[in-house]
């Protein structure tokens, strides 16, 4: 028999060092990270392109499956998808939901995609699933996106290192003061307002032509908010404020008229407009619940005539009734009235890391024309390279051309391409890529 074998004696275990430290210096330092995480990389927007990161990765995920408008829509499980698997790995309902803000025209003045299914109603009834939904971007999503493919911005690596995805958009639109943002981040959080894209446009321009132009004027160009729902704003200090200091509060109203029941005598006060983001099934359930507690007086009626041509929230009046007492009644106890507080809080690029900042309108707008001037200097920079490169080759063909019965003889007198690449370089002084140009020449173009 063999002789037995000893087993080999168990390897000592590796002592880990261990370094002693506090729990609440840990903590600290944990907590401070996570915060900074969540402040630059998920809530807050950036003062460029006036994305948040999701939303921005949506855009360049639609825009890599040639999800353009004119083309056919594609399900939002298909984008979802291709947003969670390449660039945004923090679930599908994150992504989903992002999507479906940026569908509702309720919910964002100019919005960047365009649905086809069931993405919610201002009643506050969610989404479908998004295996039921399509989408395609909208113009001013294919706007953000424009010169994308001429190096007009950086790049940096998705989560894995697998891919790239832009760091910011071109942004051929003023999509922060366009379409405003809300957001939640660890001891801030954001809240701008929309405006009319015509009159930030008009004062973008009268900054670039006039760059010491004063906040007041800018005021008389860019009126206010404009929320895509419409309404009234109460008061214009609220405005000031904010477009000095980055802060301020705006008093938004429901639009509400008086008129004559038809076929009646008595009146009624039809809303035509809400505030923003109220939930009009809310607000009609709300005056409901007044009425039987005898906290509203004076309603006999109220039915909802919304249709697709325009929101109609009906109440009618009894003939005893003052109608301006009960409409002051209504703001104040209802949704009718709200306070939208302004907090214009962004990510802007300081020393090559971005820095939340509360702005002004005079400074978003600066920073957005210092992006657009970076942009379109390197998009002529890159057309200025791509044409020059062209040029480089036109100039090798003409030599070809201009003496063709010398190139077409040391092509086929060579033994291979090889030998023909490097006669032709000696002969008439070439660079590679001209040499090959050549060689690539269709005898049909001569």
């Amino acid at each position: 028999m063999p002789p037995r074998t000893k087993s080999a004696p168990a390897p000592t275990p590796r002592r880990e060092r261990v370094m002693p430290r506090e729990v609440t210096d840990e903590m600290k330092a944990s907590f401070i990270n996570y915060s900074m995480s969540v402040i630059t990389s998920r809530a807050l927007p950036d003062v460029r392109d006036g994305l948040k990161p999701v939303n921005r990765r949506i855009l360049y995920a639609m825009n890599e499956l040639g999800l353009s408008p004119g083309r056919p829509f594609k399900k939002a499980a298909t984008v979802v998808g291709d947003v969670l698997g390449k660039y945004h790995p923090h679930g599908d309902s994150s992504v989903y939901d992002a999507l479906v803000r940026m569908v509702q025209d309720f919910s964002l003045r100019y919005p960047l995609i365009e649905g086809q299914g069931n993405f919610g109603s201002i009643d506050g009834d969610p989404a479908a699933a998004y295996r039921y939904t399509e989408a395609r971007m909208a113009a001013p999503g294919v706007a953000l996106l424009e010169g994308i493919d001429q190096d007009t911005v950086g790049f940096v690596p998705n989560f894995d290192d697998r891919l790239k995805e832009p760091a910011v958009l071109p942004a051929a639109i003023p999509n922060l003061l366009a379409n405003g943002v809300s957001g939640i981040a660890v001891g801030m959080a954001t809240n701008m307002p929309p405006h009319n894209l015509r009159e930030i446009g008009k004062a973008i321009i009268r900054v670039i032509e006039e760059p010491t132009v004063a906040l007041d004027e800018l005021r008389k160009i860019v009126k206010g908010p404009d929320f895509p729902t419409a309404g009234l704003i109460v008061g214009k200090e609220g405005i000031r404020h904010y477009m000095e200091t980055g802060r301020g509060r705006l008093i938004n109203r429901a639009r509400v008229v008086l008129e004559a029941r038809p076929g009646s005598t008595r009146a009624q006060l039809v809303v035509t407009e809400l505030p923003y983001q109220a939930n009009k099934a809310r607000i009609i359930e709300q005056i409901a619940d007044l009425v039987k507690d005898e906290k509203l007086v004076g309603i006999s009626a109220l039915r909802d005539e919304s249709d697709r041509e325009g929101l109609r929230v009906v109440i009618e009046l009894k003939r005893d009734a003052e109608p301006k007492k009960l409409l002051a009644r209504l703001y104040k106890l209802t949704g009718l009235e709200v306070t939208f507080g302004v907090i214009n809080l962004c990510l802007v690029p300081e020393h090559g890391r971005l820095v939340p900042r509360e702005l002004g309108l005079r400074a978003l707008i600066d920073h957005y024309v210092a992006h657009r001037h970076e942009v379109l200097v390197k998009r002529t920079e890159f057309q200025k390279a791509k044409a020059e490169a062209r040029l480089h080759i036109v100039e090798g063909l003409l030599i070809a051309v201009n003496d063709i019965d010398r190139v077409v003889q040391l092509i086929k007198t060579a033994k291979d391409t090889e030998q023909a690449h490097a006669r032709l370089r000696k002969e008439y002084t070439l660079s590679e890529i001209q040499a090959d140009a050549i060689l690539a020449l269709r005898l049909a173009k001569l």
